[in-house]
């Protein structure tokens, strides 16, 4: 039995970037993007809508910054793991984006790589055991 892909929503403003994003995690083949949200508040309604499995989430953007989606997404979707994608360094914002609610913290300069293991690290709870 072949197992579910994640369901994961894209929030970013920059769309080359979310672009990219997108395409290299359906190459991965674990993933479903179900969702591309271009600012926090859009976010807020796709997760209330769609409870993705995972939303990676950028800090700054329009209409309602990531910080302010964050416990948002929490009471909108409880089980949607929140990775917060920044360009901000770490240190910055990050313990506040993890005190918020957010799962974990990834920077934007990391490797592809690390933002799809941050994703099957934060969403094992969905395997069978």
């Amino acid at each position: 039995m072949t197992p579910a892909r994640i369901r994961v929503l894209l929030a970013d403003d920059t769309a080359p970037y979310r672009q990219l994003l997108r395409l290299i995690l359906e190459q991965d083949g674990n993933f479903e993007i179900v969702a591309e949200a271009v600012d926090g508040a859009e976010a807020v309604r796709f997760c209330t809508a769609e409870r993705p499995d995972a939303v990676v989430l950028d800090l700054a953007m329009p209409v309602l910054d990531g910080l302010q989606a964050i416990p948002q997404i929490r009471a909108a979707s409880p089980e949607t793991a929140i990775v917060v994608l920044s360009g901000f360094a770490r240190g910055r914002l990050d313990d506040q984006a993890l005190a918020t609610g957010a799962s974990r913290y990834v920077e934007k300069g990391e490797a592809f790589s690390s933002i799809v293991s941050t994703l099957l690290e934060v969403t094992t709870k969905r395997s069978v055991s």
